[in-house]
């Protein structure tokens, strides 16, 4: 099976992209989560005052750092205001969306893989009706793994899991209920709640399948592309023997 790396870049109205226009030096990189952005901004140059106005309007600063490579200010930007977000438009054409956004020299710089190449071809159809793009590379991967750079979002991973399944998954991960040989069980940990054990272990066992749903296309792309079968799985599946 082949994958598709593509990498391409667009241009439309994005407060984040017209900053980097107007300060061609800067190199701005942009994660997604579930309610805001984190905006890493890196410049070679010392930011003007101009510049550090237009920061603090972006969101609230949590770091900053000057070293050799330059400037550095990562803030938090509520994501409220936009609406048809790309991102959205990625898993509408089952694309996985490789993080960071990059914003440089006035154009935001994507990259997706896809199972399908017509799946690509379709998204870049639909993006170029409002907004300029340009196609940057289109790599088939086989038999190779993925790139380290490919990380699965976090809120992602943790969409749908509620407050108290979270909750119970970190004592039980905190208490070595996970590790080998166990050192702790079920009663043990909800001794330490104030639920009965058959409700921690729900809490549990409903937060572990959400987890591991979630985190199923990254595991189908994972796979995708190892040579091999080490566990015997398609010999199991043609004999209909067990591969123990």
């Amino acid at each position: 099976m082949s994958l598709y790396e593509t990498s391409f870049r667009v241009r439309h109205e994005c407060p984040y992209r017209e900053i980097s226009e107007r300060y061609p030096d800067l190199t701005i990189r942009e994660w997604y989560l579930s309610d805001c952005q984190v905006i890493e901004i890196t410049s070679a140059e010392s930011p003007t005052e101009a510049l550090l106005d237009e920061i603090d309007r972006i969101g609230t600063v949590l770091h900053e750092s000057i070293d050799d490579t330059g400037v550095h200010v990562v803030t938090q930007s509520c994501l409220c205001s936009l609406e048809d977000s790309i991102i959205e438009r990625f898993e509408e054409y089952n694309c996985l969306y490789q993080p960071p956004t990059i914003h440089r020299q006035g154009w935001e710089h994507y990259t997706v893989i896809a199972f399908d190449e017509a799946d690509v071809r379709a998204l870049l159809r639909n993006l170029e009706d409002d907004r300029d793009i340009e196609l940057l590379s289109k790599t088939a991967i086989t038999e190779q793994q993925i790139p380290h750079s490919m990380l699965a979002p976090v809120d992602q991973l943790f969409e749908d899991v509620t407050e108290r399944q979270l909750a119970a998954l970190g004592l039980a991960l905190e208490s070595g209920y996970y590790e080998q040989p166990r050192r702790t069980s079920l009663r043990d940990l909800a001794e330490q709640t104030a639920v009965a054990r058959s409700t921690y272990e729900e809490h549990l066992r409903k937060a572990e399948n959400k987890l591991l749903t979630n985190a199923g296309q990254f595991l189908r792309l994972m796979t995708a592309t190892e040579s091999g079968d080490p566990l015997g799985v398609t010999q199991s599946r043609s004999t209909g023997q067990s591969a123990d």
